[in-house]
């Protein structure tokens, strides 16, 4: 470096020298500076951004040790072909691969176009920001106004999760139905989240249709379901709140026999409140290693943020976590999906169907369990089990076989009404001993 800034000396030196002979030959000529002229009243100046200067004339005034210095702060032709080669080594990795432009592409939603739902809630509030008197073409709610309403008061906290409708005075709200006015055509139907499901799950895998069981997951016996890729579970967490369903004590949850369903394979356990803490030392005890968290941000029925949720002991809790753990080396698509769900609340306990479709574009095609499910949460290519499902319906043989001879060897025996006859030794016996 100290051999490049002294050949770059050596080249402004000579520079200097051509502009010196140049100004002695006449050929540049350097103007006076301007003289200051009286003036009758003062003036405030105007500022103007100062010119950029020639870089001769910067050199020029800069004596030999500045230009060395400056020469030597400058990166060295090999810096800054490293620097070059660097950058557009940075950038071939930034770039997807070939496999990951097919995995989104063949991950994406084909079901249609989506649907929006108007800022403005209601129809008339459309027409009434537009200045209109045509709204626009997404979708709009109607007030429900009863004898029993005060409109004075507003919408309800809880719109149409709230469990005294029928006497609640405030506001409630319903989607309209009609189309908006002067469209002949209804609104577009979505396809249905598992028909999403599986468009974007590989078509060469078959999807099996929706089983469940019936049963105490406490006293099942997980083993006879077999292995899967992905595990979905909700306990009943004891959040020391009065809930309208059964709880699980701390122990029961630690000693569920979890880590026998999956070799390789994700868990996603969804938790809330103190739940949070234990629900990582389960997974731990299972045998997994956690990952990251998936965050599920609550809005109501006219798409805000729910402000007065009925959980939290000090704080209102909008939102909810699922802990995503890892065990093995299961083969997924990752980087398609983001950690943040946003999706209105609905029944107690159940969650967004949004969670169905990015598990199966996270590993479309592959065998899903559900533990701790209600009849709202079966879908096409899982198994849920819980307590609250109507009946069992099993597809595949080898499984409903299996659980089958489980059942059978868990009934107790029935003792034979029939007694053994003595033999005519032991009948002379007991005559002998009851002359006795």
């Amino acid at each position: 470096r100290m051999q490049e800034a002294q050949l770059e000396l050596a080249q402004v030196q000579r520079m200097r020298q051509r502009i010196s002979a140049r100004i002695a030959g006449g050929s540049l000529v350097s103007l006076p500076p301007p003289q200051a002229t009286k003036r009758s009243a003062p003036v405030a100046p105007v500022r103007e951004p100062p010119a950029k200067r020639p870089v001769r004339e910067v050199l020029l005034e800069c004596t030999d040790e500045q230009i060395i210095e400056q020469l030597l702060c400058k990166p060295s032709a090999k810096e800054r072909e490293q620097e070059k080669l660097g950058s557009e080594i940075m950038e071939l990795l930034c770039k997807p691969t070939a496999k990951k432009k097919s995995v989104i592409e063949k991950c994406k939603y084909k079901g249609g176009r989506f649907t929006e739902f108007c800022e403005h809630i209601t129809r008339e509030d459309c027409q009434r920001a537009s200045q209109s008197s045509i709204s626009c073409p997404k979708i709009h709610f109607r007030r429900i106004i009863k004898p029993h309403t005060d409109i004075s008061l507003g919408d309800c906290s809880y719109l149409d999760t709230c469990r005294r409708m029928d006497t609640c005075k405030f506001v409630h709200y319903e989607i309209e139905p009609l189309p908006p006015p002067g469209c002949t055509t209804a609104l577009p139907q979505l396809p249905s989240l598992a028909t999403a499901s599986a468009t974007a799950a590989d078509e060469t895998v078959a999807v099996l249709e929706p089983q469940w069981i019936n049963c105490d997951i406490r006293r099942f016996h997980l083993p006879l379901l077999g292995k899967f890729s992905v595990v979905m579970a909700d306990p009943p967490w004891d959040i020391h709140m009065e809930l309208n369903y059964g709880t699980m004590n701390d122990e029961e949850i630690r000693s569920l026999d979890i880590q026998c369903l999956q070799d390789d394979g994700l868990l996603f356990l969804w938790v809330t409140g103190r739940a949070m803490e234990l629900g990582r030392e389960a997974v731990r005890v299972w045998g997994y290693k956690l990952l990251e968290e998936l965050i599920w941000v609550k809005t109501n029925q006219l798409q805000r943020i729910i402000r007065t949720g009925r959980t939290g002991h000090w704080l209102n809790h909008s939102k909810e976590h699922c802990l995503v753990a890892i065990k093995g080396h299961p083969k997924v698509n990752t980087c398609i999906d983001c950690d943040v769900l946003v999706s209105e609340v609905r029944e107690t306990s159940r969650k967004p169907d949004e969670v169905y479709g990015m598990l199966e574009r996270l590993s479309p095609g592959t065998r899903k369990l559900e533990l701790f499910g209600r009849q709202h949460n079966v879908n096409p290519g899982w198994i849920t089990l819980g307590n609250q499902l109507e009946n069992s319906r099993i597809v595949d043989k080898q499984l409903a076989a299996n659980i089958a001879a489980w059942e059978a060897a868990q009934q107790p025996q029935p003792q034979s009404q029939l007694q053994q006859k003595p033999a005519d030794g032991d009948r002379e016996g007991a005559h002998h001993s009851r002359a006795t």
